[in-house]
């Protein structure tokens, strides 16, 4: 029997971590044994239902959105962290929305590999636990978010984030260093300067990527980052490589001999890619990633100097059985939905 399933979440934002999850949830969804119909909502309905082959309609089209929830089986809400009110309360509710919605119109609804708060609006915290309570499967990504759901009585099975499951082609190191910043309220002027001195002391004859994942939020400071370097230095080797495709990122990031970072999924693909890595730990997701792996890693608001410097003298060596262990659990997934009583 075939399976309608709509799948919502930060889609069409060209953000490389949402996007990658996306992909790879599809890819696997096209292979369950209920040969899913999948409709995605995405703010680029057009560009999401070419470059993966499914229906996509806009996801604030509210009209539109409710119809396909009417006509499908299952909903799954993720991945990424979507029920947070920290970025934008507007979007927690509009997620809780689309989830209850769904409930009420009497169809499944999954959870998938989700990050879950912090929700420091005692309503909005209300809303979503009385809300996942009524979720079929819920799959988290981090330790912490299975035990705040614990903490609501909600079960919760912890996951891998499903960009692990990504195959990355062995990339020929080319000697370059790369550089990832995105714009955040901890991103000042003065930590931009003082970062650009420390690439500059220690990097100044390597050639120097410095990479947008996401254009709308990264490319300001990625530039202002390159314009400071080259204060420094005028004759720095250091570009902006925008964001063009999800596999231009992998396979820039694959190819370093190096990497900087702030967002979690270059982090990821880092890693992933055996690169050695220095996170920049702007959100507990990060420092969590470095943690798991044994990582140093750069607190912005502290000394980035003493970080960076054992980070250059260091050799960062990764457990390849942990990687491939991380690979997302599909199967189950497979079995929660394609299941013949649902």
């Amino acid at each position: 029997m075939t399976k309608k399933i709509c799948i919502s979440g930060y889609y069409g934002f060209d953000n490389f971590g949402d996007e990658a999850i996306l992909k790879v949830l599809v890819e696997h969804l096209k292979n369950f044994k209920c040969n899913p119909q999948i409709t995605v909502f995405s703010s680029n309905p057009e560009e999401t239902s070419k470059q993966l082959n499914v229906k996509s309609v806009q996801t604030f089209n509210i009209s539109a959105v409710l119809k396909e929830l009417l006509k499908c089986d299952c909903l799954i809400s993720g991945g990424g962290s979507l029920l947070q009110d920290k970025t934008c309360i507007k979007s927690l509710f509009y997620y809780l929305f689309v989830i209850f919605s769904a409930q009420l119109l009497g169809k499944e609804t999954v959870i998938f590999a989700q990050g879950i708060g912090p929700i420091s609006n005692k309503f909005a915290s209300f809303i979503t636990f009385l809300i996942l309570k009524r979720c079929q499967f819920i799959t988290v990504r981090d330790y912490n978010s299975m035990i705040l759901l614990k903490d609501h009585k909600i079960y919760a099975k912890k996951c891998s984030d499903p960009v692990w499951s990504i195959n990355i082609p062995k990339h020929e190191k080319t000697g370059k260093i790369g550089i990832q910043l995105r714009e955040f309220s901890s991103v000042t002027d003065e930590f931009i300067n003082y970062f650009a001195f420390c690439i500059n002391k220690y990097y100044s004859k390597k050639e120097i990527l410095i990479l947008s994942l996401q254009n709308k939020l990264d490319l300001s400071v990625c530039y202002k980052f390159e314009q400071k370097l080259k204060q420094f230095n005028p004759n720095i080797n250091a570009k902006v490589i925008e964001n063009t495709s999800n596999k231009k990122v992998i396979d820039d990031i694959a190819s370093l001999d190096e990497l900087i970072a702030m967002r979690y999924h270059a982090c990821l693909i880092a890693i992933k890619a055996g690169v050695k890595l220095l996170p920049i730990n702007y959100d507990i997701k990060v420092e969590s990633l470095a943690r798991d792996f044994g990582l140093n890693y750069i607190n912005i608001g502290e000394d980035i100097g003493q970080p960076l410097e054992n980070f250059v003298n260091s050799n960062i060596v990764y457990d390849e059985l942990k990687i491939k262990g991380l690979n997302y659990d599909f199967e189950l997934l497979e079995e929660k939905i394609c299941r013949k009583n649902n």
